[in-house]
């Protein structure tokens, strides 16, 4: 079966996807990349699990090495897409978390998980470990597991107090608490503008990034859009 998916694939490639893609995630080498278009992929991680379940699926993969990016994005939306409970899919998670060499395979399959309103306790308790970690892509799944899951009135300021202790400072993972930092700043203006103006301890880099992405933003006003350039380190 999974001599198949190879083969399909191969039969998918897109070469001029993969040039968009490489400049996309510069640290990826280029013979791992396919260039195939992520919802193509999300439609071959639904039909894979309409002849198999996740188990079966990983493993049959797990024997053999993985020669693309591709397969470790498929293999992530296969484990997204399962119906498993939160429990078992929180092991088949932390399995695959090492896999994760880019913001591109971390970004698209995170947006695949998704978790009910009363499992939400379980998953924080899950990804506290990952923020405190030194690996770069191990600090980006924890910060935009917590983008996608945990930005309302329950975990707000939880949030902001776990995103200003993370000590990694490589670039995708400050990337991710600024655009973290910046969504709550539009949901939560005074709290972000309380924050911004306290002895926090994010980098300059950071603390600018969140300002420059909350001023892309349509979502809040040009008064408040003036304050924010006001206030750039």
């Amino acid at each position: 079966m999974y001599q198949e998916i190879i083969k399909k694939l191969i039969e998918l490639k897109d070469d001029k996807n993969k040039l968009f893609v490489l400049k996309l995630c510069p640290n990826e080498k280029k013979e791992r990349v396919l260039g195939i278009k992520i919802p193509i992929l999300r439609n071959l991680a639904k039909e894979i699990l309409k002849k198999e379940n996740v188990y079966d699926y990983l493993k049959e993969k797990n024997k053999y090495n993985t020669k693309y990016m591709e397969e470790d994005i498929l293999e992530g939306l296969v484990i997204g897409y399962s119906k498993i409970s939160i429990d078992d899919k929180l092991i088949l998670i932390k399995e695959f978390i090492p896999k994760i060499n880019n913001w591109l395979i971390n970004d698209t399959v995170i947006s695949t998980f998704k978790f009910k309103e009363k499992e939400l306790s379980l998953l924080w308790k899950f990804i506290i470990p990952y923020l405190k970690s030194k690996k770069e892509y191990e600090v980006r799944f924890g910060v935009i597991m917590i983008l996608h899951n945990f930005i309302n009135d329950q975990y707000v300021d939880k949030v902001i107090k776990k995103l200003d202790k993370i000590k990694c400072h490589d670039y995708y993972a400050e990337m991710a608490i600024a655009w973290t930092l910046a969504e709550i700043g539009i949901k939560y203006y005074d709290k972000i503008i309380n924050y911004l103006n306290s002895d926090n301890q994010i980098s300059n880099f950071t603390y600018n990034k969140t300002i420059s992405k909350m001023i892309e933003s349509f979502r809040i006003t040009k008064e408040q859009k003036d304050y924010l350039k006001k206030i750039k380190r």
